[in-house]
């Protein structure tokens, strides 16, 4: 009963160090209520700060792509408990993240800056609805599940862990990745486009990018069915010409 409760014990506190670090990334990207954020005067040559902040978004991916792997996770468990898999992952992403927020070094130097009060306003609301999408898109999914809470609850009642059915909730099935799409709103939607910006949301955006190839060859190979989900619906933004189709259709 002990390990149970060591194990259980681990994952809340891998979970509160993710909400925690979620709730900084809000401010630390939105350049707002935080001790540090994306923006600031620069502190050191343009050169080595780009050199660390490519390296601390480098670390990161690695980290948060190769932990996912399935061969990985063959390996991994084999040190730390299955059930405690998934709450390892959580906290070694948001120990990434930590990181990446304490080293990272601003850039200076403006892309854009909007003025207008009506599109400041609608910038901000499109990176409050990034942030809500993210949230969200987790919830459809099995939030619970996704960062490892229901692995180290069910082994607490000592239940055997059933992986997720595949399944397609509410905006699933618009777009396969909406949890990517919100933060592709989170990174971009912002009335004050710095260079030191727009080098995290390029890199994270092609991150995101490459990184949804090796999860949908892992969802294809555990999912027959996703294959066919694939063809039918689009990656990160609902198609407009196929909404359309179905319009005329039913008309």
């Amino acid at each position: 009963m002990i390990k149970r409760l060591t194990i259980f014990g681990y994952g809340i506190f891998s979970y509160a160090v993710f909400f925690a670090t979620f709730l900084y990334a809000i401010g630390f990207i939105g350049d707002f209520g935080v001790a540090k954020t994306i923006d600031g005067a620069p502190q050191m040559p343009l050169a080595g700060a780009l050199l660390i902040n490519v390296a601390l978004l480098g670390l990161f991916a690695i980290q948060h792509s190769v932990m996912a792997r399935p061969a990985f996770k063959r390996r991994w468990t084999r040190i730390v408990p299955a059930e405690a898999e998934r709450s390892t992952y959580v906290l070694f992403s948001s120990l990434a993240l930590i990181v990446l927020f304490a080293g990272w070094h601003p850039l200076g130097g403006v892309v854009w800056s909007v003025s207008n009060p009506v599109a400041t306003a609608a910038l901000y609301a499109a990176y409050a609805f990034g942030w809500g999408l993210v949230l969200v898109s987790t919830f459809l999914i099995n939030h619970f599940d996704l960062f490892g809470l229901r692995q180290v609850w069910l082994q607490l009642r000592g239940r055997e862990y059933t992986p997720l059915k595949f399944t397609t909730p509410g905006i699933y099935k618009l777009v396969r990745h909406p949890l990517y799409t919100g933060w592709l709103f989170a990174f971009w939607a912002t009335p004050h486009m710095t260079v030191t910006h727009l080098v995290f949301a390029a890199i994270s955006t092609a991150y995101i990018l490459a990184a949804i190839q090796f999860e949908e060859r892992d969802l294809a190979e555990f999912h027959p069915q996703y294959k066919a989900y694939k063809r039918k619906v689009p990656m990160l933004f609902p198609s407009l010409r196929r909404r359309a189709n179905r319009s005329a259709i039913a008309a």
